[in-house]
């Protein structure tokens, strides 16, 4: 029971840094219209939005497709790093009932599993 509640604790944990982590880069490109994405970029021809950026000899990457393809990705590892937290404290509050913790743990006890 202690290494259930350990490791679900421990991926609760990280996975909803991982989320806030996600939220926060796609908060942070949709308002700079992507400009944060083609940072590393130093052409002085690059527009203001990196929607219709276009792809110059100075940047290492394909500019035109940046901002979308990141969006593309970033939107379903956010949903499925919320579910992760979400289903990791499930496991994490199961793993406490059995030790005897928290709200469910006095409707679960030994006494109701009998030897038949």
């Amino acid at each position: 029971h202690w290494t259930l509640l350990s490791v679900s604790l421990l991926n609760c944990l990280l996975s909803t840094a991982c989320s806030v982590g996600l939220a926060l880069a796609v908060a942070l490109t949709v308002h700079g219209r992507g400009t944060h994405l083609v940072r590393g970029c130093n052409s002085s021809a690059l527009p203001e939005d990196a929607r219709t950026a276009i792809a110059t000899n100075d940047c290492p990457f394909n500019t035109t497709r940046i901002y979308d393809t990141a969006l593309a990705l970033w939107f379903p590892a956010l949903l499925l790093a919320a579910a992760e937290a979400v289903l990791s404290g499930r496991c994490c509050l199961v793993a406490l009932v059995f030790r005897g913790i928290g709200p469910c743990a006095r409707g679960y006890g030994k006494e109701q599993v009998r030897p038949g």
